[in-house]
């Protein structure tokens, strides 16, 4: 069964453009995020799914020099852009990670992609209920339901957010949930404002810029020096309904 993690990825950003190709420790974001899942051994294909817009280009330039594969697609139907992708890559099960979370953990996409195996699940997540902080959030979900997604899901945001119609249909798709023990998720790992920025470049400085550190050591990070998590705690994080 051929698993492909589809990476989207655009330079547009209400709060802060540009975001995926600015500079983290001497990488861009989208060569962070795409470094760290090569090391996650359940994944066979990595895909960057960006749109057909001009300003896009530069993400396929970046694509070229990281020799990643790309897909450019539908700007404002991000369900349509997943779905093509999918199909244009063979993708038997699709991990969904976006391109602003470059501390996405490799054993915990591993252990999310095994949680969905096991349970036999049409669709699975690991921030349904929220554990973990946010910035590791991984979807994972067969062809066949995105598929139906695809051609069912009729409201905007379903269109724009790709997965709310299979986590929204309990009646019509198996759904799992893969929790940590603990209680992480206010924590905020993820890049969408000058704050955020600022927290994940310390973050990456205290690692000496390697990007090979997992989400528990951020979190013995976060403990050791709590003023970090006060860099970005106020950021409001944006709704599925909102702008």
């Amino acid at each position: 069964m051929k698993i492909v993690a589809i990476i989207q990825a655009r330079m547009g950003s209400t709060r802060l453009p540009g975001k995926v190709l600015m500079d983290l420790g001497g990488e861009t974001v989208l060569a962070r995020v795409i470094a760290r899942l090569r090391r996650a051994i359940m994944i066979d294909e990595i895909v960057v799914a960006t749109t057909d817009s001009a300003a896009d280009d530069a993400i396929i330039r970046e694509c070229q020099r990281l020799e990643v594969s790309c897909f450019r697609g539908s700007e404002d139907d991000l369900l349509d852009r997943y779905y093509q992708a999918a199909r244009m890559f063979a993708a038997e099960v699709v991990v969904r990670v976006t391109s602003d979370c470059p501390v996405v953990d490799p054993d915990l996409v591993n252990e999310t992609i095994r949680a969905f195996q096991l349970q036999c699940g049409d669709y699975c997540s690991n921030s349904f209920p929220r554990t973990y902080p946010r910035g590791l959030d991984t979807e994972v979900f067969t062809m066949n339901a995105l598929e139906q997604a695809w051609r069912d899901a009729y409201e905007p945001y379903e269109r724009e957010h790709v997965t709310p119609y299979l986590y929204e249909h309990p009646e019509l798709f198996r759904l799992v949930s893969h929790q940590g023990q603990t209680d992480y998720s206010e924590y905020r790992w993820t890049l969408d404002t000058k704050e955020d920025r600022e927290l994940l470049r310390e973050i990456y400085a205290r690692f000496g810029h390697k990007d090979d550190f997992g989400w528990r050591e951020v979190i013995q990070l976060m403990e050791r020096e709590p003023e970090l998590v006060e860099l970005n705690s106020h950021v409001i994080q944006k709704t599925l309904h909102g702008a």
